[in-house]
């Protein structure tokens, strides 16, 4: 009886810590989807004043007959397949460098994770300035120094090089979040399985193999995860440094906003979220905790 009754007050104990956590998730998460869910049925105004109509599926079924739906979510995937790759890629190499001691090494820790910290307006212009057609260092040292090209290229209003340029900001300004992962789960990795694969004969490719990335592979599946759902909905980088990119964040925005169709904007959020979820759990399966495919 005395367990019974002491497992029943941890359980009211339980309620009352986490009702206020329960509370908000209900308030900032569930009630905001399940009235994104209700309003990609209806025909939506602005104004709230004016009724709202219900539509049943035709919003989804105009967005999924929108040849530039499939086009932004072609260019999203690009963007996201290539930025989270190359800043994971990238967050790793520097990780595996800096796991060793060396002089300077926190000073050099603080420089890298500077463009993590920087709020991105501050960056985003900072990148168009570099690659101004007229005062900017990159066109400058391109044109004036190495003269690689006669007239200095309009970075930002072409497609192609917008779509480049907004993929190397993406990498450089989201690499240290791989960084801080990969060297905190390094720094546990223990010295002497090196040693042994070292005893045994294994080059630096194979003990990277054997010893480091089953050791990093929960972490690496996480960072992978993480960065994707972050960078697929992506809308203030890409917005902020050209027009060029219509990536899905900027092509859900100009539906609410610039046309004024706030239900075909919630229906486009909700075919993502199912798509990236879909993704997401199939990722999952594949690769499992202990690094194996």
């Amino acid at each position: 009886m005395k367990t019974i009754k002491r497992e029943k007050s941890d359980l009211k104990l339980a309620v009352v810590l986490l009702a206020p956590s329960i509370f908000l998730l209900l308030l900032l998460v569930a009630y905001p989807m399940i009235s994104n869910i209700q309003i990609s049925f209806f025909d939506q105004p602005i104004n709230q004043r004016l009724d709202a109509t219900f539509v049943d599926l035709n919003n989804y079924i105009n967005i999924l007959s929108d040849v530039e739906f499939f086009k932004s979510l072609g260019i999203t995937i690009s963007y996201t397949v290539l930025a989270v790759g190359g800043s994971t890629a990238l967050g790793l190499v520097v990780a595996l460098f800096f796991n060793r001691p060396f002089k300077f090494r926190k000073t050099a820790r603080s420089l890298i994770i500077l463009s993590y910290v920087t709020p991105s307006i501050s960056l985003v212009f900072a990148w168009k300035y570099m690659f101004n057609n007229g005062y900017g260092i990159v066109n400058y040292l391109g044109g004036d120094v190495l003269h690689l090209f006669d007239q200095a290229p309009l970075w930002f209003d072409n497609p192609v090089s917008s779509f480049i340029l907004v993929v190397l900001f993406a990498i450089w300004r989201y690499f240290p979040y791989a960084f801080i992962s990969f060297l905190a789960i390094l720094q546990t990795v223990d010295s002497s399985l090196y040693e042994a694969a070292e005893i045994d004969g294994a080059g630096i490719w194979n003990k990277f193999k054997i010893v480091t990335l089953p050791a990093i592979m929960p972490v690496l599946l996480t960072v992978i995860t993480l960065r994707s759902i972050w960078l697929f909905y992506m809308f203030t980088d890409v917005f902020l440094l050209t027009n060029k990119v219509n990536i899905l964040g900027i092509y859900l925005y100009e539906t609410a906003f610039a046309f004024n169709d706030l239900g075909k904007a919630a229906s486009i959020s909700v075919i993502l979220f199912i798509i990236l979820f879909i993704v997401i759990m199939v990722a999952r399966k594949r690769v499992n905790l202990n690094g194996n495919g």
